[in-house]
């Protein structure tokens, strides 16, 4: 046993890194506070059946093991699953909507991708609960904006936005059963057009829809982008979604935003509980996203009652990586002041 070496996907933080780390910790919560909102601590282990309630397949990845009573608990591999129940719980005769935040490590058994190595990471995040609207939505792309400005990364960041009822619609129209989503949806979130015109082919999806779908998924860019989908896309739900999605544009343009925003049509999540819109951050010299949110309108269905809710979380490790590549000291004095 060679206890000299930890296990692979964790790593220290000591002296000016470590600093650097708790500053941007420290910087955000602020950011956080100043909104309004009240930092929750939820507990690092839970029952696994929860974060599956709200993960689906990616809670998988979660480390497991049987309580005494033999019930699977788990270390927690998400938190919004734990706050959703708390807000409808311990919460729930509390005025709406809920402003919470927090700071919590997670851990995951496996790395989720070859870009996503770490199998302990800390997020850093807002639940905005009880409120539903573009103008509620807004108030978390918002947030993630002043964090990623105040924290000294305001030129390099960007945020990409979709909505999951478009491709719902999608899926709706071409009468797809919930294994059929699955397999598309995987082949999306990587990008492999090619492989969901074979799935699509082997469904026996008409050539024309299967060409419609694959140029809609490769739709990038500004706000024209919503103005070719509507050529393509024709379903009820589908342009419903677009007109939504292209109203949280128009509030982010008023907020002197667009810059660092763009329309991804093809970034899909893989969480089951997202509803609506849904958004992934990504910052320069990050090897992937450093973070991601959306609406989850039904997550606390689960414990009682549905609530409208819209969130975010953003990797804490990887926003100090990413910093600390121009020396942790110079980069910690570069934060604005005031965090």
């Amino acid at each position: 046993m060679h206890l000299s070496k930890i296990p692979s996907g964790l790593r220290y933080y000591t002296g000016e890194v470590a600093r650097l780390r708790r500053a941007i910790e420290d910087c955000a919560i602020s950011v956080f506070i100043e909104r309004s909102y009240e930092e929750i601590i939820t507990p690092a282990v839970d029952y696994y059946e929860l974060f599956e309630k709200g993960m689906g397949a990616e809670a998988h990845s979660a480390f497991r093991f049987a309580d005494s009573d033999g019930r699977m608990l788990a270390l927690r591999p998400d938190v919004t699953s734990s706050v959703a129940r708390a807000a409808a719980t311990l919460l729930a005769r509390k005025e709406r909507p809920l402003r919470l935040c927090y700071v919590a490590p997670i851990f995951h058994q496996q790395p989720r991708t070859l870009a996503e190595w770490r199998r302990e990471t800390t997020q850093l995040g807002c639940e905005l609960i009880g409120a539903s609207g573009v103008e509620a939505d807004v108030e978390q792309l918002a947030i993630v904006a002043e964090t990623l400005k105040r924290i000294g990364l305001g030129a390099k960041y960007r945020v990409t936005l979709n909505s999951v009822e478009i491709f719902n619609g999608i899926a709706a129209r071409l009468t797809l059963n919930q294994l059929a989503r699955e397999q598309l949806r995987k082949l999306i979130d990587v990008r492999d057009t090619s492989g969901v015109i074979s799935l699509l082919t082997e469904l026996q999806v008409d050539a024309g829809e299967r060409e419609m779908f694959a140029r809609v998924t490769r739709l990038s860019g500004k706000r024209g982008i919503l103005d070719e989908a509507r050529r393509v896309i024709t379903n009820e739900r589908s342009v419903a979604a677009l007109d939504l999605l292209e109203q949280v544009w128009c509030a982010i343009d008023s907020l002197g935003l667009a810059e660092r925003f763009e329309i991804d049509l093809g970034d899909v999540s893989g969480l089951d509980y997202y509803t609506g819109l849904l958004f992934k951050i990504y910052v320069e010299g990050a090897g992937s996203r450093v973070g991601r949110g959306g609406r989850y309108d039904q997550l606390t269905s689960a414990f009682g009652r549905a609530e409208p809710a819209v969130g975010f979380v953003v990797d804490l490790d990887a926003l100090t990586e990413v910093i600390a590549g121009d020396g942790a000291k110079v980069a910690s004095q570069r934060m604005i002041p005031g965090c």
